[in-house]
């Protein structure tokens, strides 16, 4: 375990002076039960909505409460701060709202919708500099300037002020639920969230467990609560941009060993499985760090059975462009998406003979497409084909291969398969 003191822990009273700050620029977001999961689960499942803030994420309250307990002298200086989505927006409302400049470094490759964003909210107050083809190069050129014009960083994350401005969705969480909370599961990227959150329940509310949640591809928290210290980690899957970090705060880590009940991971394509199901059943839609908490009740069935618990949907700040990717990942994991390397034979009828023989009467061919770019009707195709039902794959497969068609299965080469389809 890590052996370094404690160097901080939000107070209640902290905690409250931001909810004061606070109390006409968030919407104090419902919390609403939801019918699916919680039949699904056979529990009470709450649904804590801060995809309904007026910037579409929580992030809004770590970065005005950080504004507000600045000086004046400090603001007239201006803010600076890094970020490729939610917190940026954040930031150019804040300075919209309490009328000061804010410079705000985002990643070059950082798309169109996200810069309009922010750009829409900041008004004449926010102003955006594209910088480095990464999250750590904006963040390095927002230190430099800060550096070089004597203005305030805002961090994402990892300040005291940020945290407990996130700490504000507890307070109202339990001011409006009707019954003990049993658990509240909680996105992690950085840590500012869970952080704030967990140190008002340990104080308040000292039965309800807390879950940490985040992506496979981004396990930041959990390996540095395995290690006992942060850790960075040198390669994440960006794929949950806004739990895609590769350390977290040392404050956040700190207050989160203590008070975090479990850290769960949870496959990106499970999350594109709850971001599509919650589209189609609920109309709800969320980016996938929002779906994170939904995503991880499945590892907690047992346990949460006839329990109260509460589902922090943290954003929802998704590009519309990105559905048909997540809706791939979602039929890949779910086993109804198969791709594979076909050879079919150099005689007349071969294709006809595989739609016939292989396929089975519920299957289908989304993808097709010969490797070779000049005699396209013969040699090797990379095939997609949709199944039914999971257990059809061992049907399909083995036809191919009975049949001499089978040349190669690619889902489980992710390379190989980005690189063909």
């Amino acid at each position: 375990m890590n052996t370094h003191p404690i160097t901080y822990f939000p107070a209640l009273d902290d905690v409250k002076r931001a909810a004061e700050r606070l109390k006409h620029v968030v919407h104090k977001t419902q919390l609403t039960p939801n019918r699916t999961a919680s039949e699904m689960y056979d529990a009470n499942i709450l649904f804590k909505r801060e995809d309904l803030q007026q910037v579409r994420s929580y992030k809004i309250r770590g970065a005005y409460n950080k504004m507000a307990t600045l000086s004046a002298a400090e603001l007239a200086h201006g803010v600076v701060c890094a970020s490729a989505g939610n917190h940026a927006q954040g930031v150019a409302l804040a300075c919209n709202k309490m009328q000061s400049h804010g410079t705000i470094f985002m990643p070059t490759p950082t798309p169109n919708q996200k810069l309009d964003q922010v750009k829409m909210f900041g008004g004449e107050f926010a102003e955006v500099v594209l910088a480095g083809d990464t999250f750590d190069e904006a963040k390095e050129a927002a230190l430099l300037y800060c550096a070089e014009k004597g203005a305030v960083f805002i961090h994402p994350f990892d300040d005291p002020h940020i945290i407990e401005g996130q700490a504000t969705i507890a307070l109202e969480i339990l001011e409006q639920a009707q019954q003990p909370i049993d658990y509240v599961f909680v996105p992690v990227g950085g840590g500012g969230l869970a952080a704030g959150l967990s140190s008002v329940f340990q104080q308040l509310s000292p039965n309800t467990k807390i879950i940490g949640v985040e992506p496979t591809g981004a396990p930041s928290m959990k390996r540095a609560l395995e290690k006992g210290e942060t850790v960075h980690l040198e390669r994440i899957n960006k794929f949950v941009d806004g739990a895609a970090v590769q350390k977290v705060g040392n404050f956040t880590f700190d207050i989160c060993r203590q008070t975090l009940h479990d850290m769960l991971l949870v496959d990106e394509g499970r999350i594109c499985e709850v971001i599509l199901s919650l589209y189609n059943k609920d109309a709800i839609v969320i980016e996938p760090a929002g779906a994170l908490s939904v995503a991880a009740l499945s590892q907690y069935k047992e346990q949460i059975k006839g329990k109260n618990v509460v589902c922090i949907i943290s954003g929802s700040n998704n590009d519309i462009t990105r559905m048909e990717e997540i809706k791939e990942g979602a039929l890949l994991y779910a086993g109804l998406k198969h791709y594979f390397l076909v050879k079919f034979p150099q005689r007349p009828g071969a294709l006809r003979e595989f739609v016939m023989n292989v396929l089975g009467p519920t299957d289908d061919i989304a993808h097709f497409e010969y490797t070779k770019k000049n005699s396209k009707e013969k040699g090797t195709a990379v095939v997609g084909i949709e199944v039914k039902e999971a257990a059809d794959f061992d049907v399909l497969i083995a036809n191919m291969k009975n049949l001499g068609f089978y040349v190669d299965y690619l889902n489980n080469q992710p390379h190989l398969l980005n690189l063909l389809v």
